[in-house]
């Protein structure tokens, strides 16, 4: 619709500015016959008689300009209010569906993390495979709504990136460890090449195309490995993720960005997905300017990357010591955990799941209550998790400056939020503190508690 308005006023541009040209035409063919009539005639009555013709002319030329000028006035001022009332339609959309999501959001994440808390108990055959398929539809359902949500904010542009020197070691670790698990759990072996660098960028829009790429990588491979690394290029650095799956021809290679489409429609035994993920890698990747690249062969594999503006650069590093699933639970267990959630359902299955992983559990609907039991149970927080939207105005940014103002130095905290938001990850981020989407998975939020509790182990 704005590339018809756009190609319409073009045209109208264009007409204007020709009937302008036929207009200078046409004057200097009149006074031309002026300075002749002069030279043949001599005599002021011809010159009168053309000076009054010309004037009728340039009149008469001119009216008609005057009314093409207002015509193209009006055409501008009902494009431009064509355009406001899209723009407003399409705000309302993003508004509407980011009000819904966060509704559905709310009970998908109780259930997500009561789930959770099921499959550590025992259960017979049958109930862990019954379980298996509730968790795969509950998963479903999330990756469909958030896929939604975030193509609709950004069609709509209000997801503007906070652009920012970011550690890229930091955040492909994070990234390898939260998918790692999914991939042992495949059969699959997920290699991670550590690095050094700090590059140029929004890190969580940069670590949502790394997520999806491992996502798609570790599900359309049957067996063999899925490798993540990086390799310079210049003054950007290209993160990369290499698999051994199936691959695809080289004229799909560009179909696969585009919305609905399966990366392998063909084999029905794959794990199948929206074909929204890479639609939305390239428009994160867009808004960014980061390039994409992707090579594949069939029956080979496929590998996925991405370039980064980098800012530093440095020789890899040694691994840093990272447990699998085993090292993950062993970092939590005796650890004390305060959580604070406005709503009891949610707040009861986090409070399950951390217990199962062998956590000290203090919790709270509001900050005061939280710091009230905390006072009560005489136990010393090791990290604070936090619903960003309490009730009464209040949110877990205050809460978690209101723990560490007490134990008097700054303990890791993580923020739970469905709000995705440039603003919000800002707030945030400026407070110290780490993010996670709703509804939370399980996975990442062990994932992200053990990260933060060795990391604080080590700087102790």
């Amino acid at each position: 619709m704005k590339g018809q308005q756009s190609s319409a006023r073009t045209s109208r541009t264009a007409l204007l500015e020709a009937e302008n040209a036929k207009l200078r035409k046409i004057n200097q063919v009149l006074m031309g016959r002026v300075e002749r009539s002069m030279d043949l005639q001599g005599n002021d009555f011809s010159l009168f008689e053309t000076a009054i013709l010309l004037e009728g002319r340039v009149n008469e030329r001119t009216s008609e300009l005057k009314h093409a000028l207002e015509e193209q006035q009006r055409l501008n001022q009902a494009l431009e209010e064509a355009k406001q009332q899209a723009d407003e339609a399409n705000l309302s959309k993003t508004r509407f569906l980011a009000a819904a999501s966060h509704d559905l959001l709310q009970p998908l994440n109780a259930a997500r993390l009561f789930l959770s808390a099921l499959g550590d108990t025992e259960q017979s055959d049958e109930q862990r495979r019954l379980l298996s398929h509730v968790d795969t539809a509950f998963e479903s359902v999330e990756r469909l709504l958030g896929a939604l949500l975030d193509i609709s904010k950004l069609d709509a542009g209000v997801m503007k990136p906070a652009i920012k020197d970011v550690d890229l070691g930091e955040l492909l670790g994070s990234a390898a460890t939260e998918f790692a698990p999914v991939a042992d759990s495949k059969g699959l072996r997920l290699r991670h090449v550590p690095v050094r660098c700090t590059v140029r960028t929004d890190g969580h829009l940069l670590v949502r195309i790394v997520r999806n790429f491992l996502s798609n990588a570790v599900r359309y491979t049957r067996n063999g490995a899925v490798l993540l690394g990086c390799r310079r290029d210049g003054d950007h650095v290209r993160i990369e993720v290499h698999d051994t799956g199936a691959g695809m021809p080289p004229d799909k290679l560009e179909e696969i960005f585009e919305e609905f489409c399966r990366l392998v429609g063909a084999a029905e035994d794959y794990e199948r997905g929206f074909g929204l993920g890479l639609a939305i890698v390239r428009r994160i990747a867009r808004m960014l300017d980061h390039p994409l690249d992707v090579r594949s062969t069939e029956g080979r594999g496929s590998c996925f990357a991405v370039s980064v503006p980098v800012v530093r650069w440095a020789a890899p590093e040694t691994a840093r010591r990272r447990g699998g699933e085993d090292g993950v639970t062993n970092a939590l267990v005796g650890k004390v955990v305060v959580v604070i959630e406005n709503e009891p359902a949610i707040l009861d299955a986090m409070a399950t799941v951390l217990e199962r992983w062998g956590c000290e559990v203090v919790t709270g609907t509001s900050g005061a209550r939280a710091e009230a039991e905390l006072a009560g149970s005489g136990l010393v927080p090791d990290v604070v998790v936090a619903d960003y939207h309490l009730d009464e105005d209040a949110t877990g940014l205050d809460t978690i400056e209101t723990v560490r103002r007490d134990l008097g130095h700054r303990i890791p905290g993580i923020v739970v939020t469905a709000d995705r938001t440039a603003e919000v990850r800002k707030q945030i981020d400026g407070a110290g503190c780490s993010v996670l989407s709703k509804p939370v998975r399980p996975g990442r939020l062990r994932s992200l508690l053990s990260h933060l509790l060795i990391e604080r182990g080590d700087d102790a």
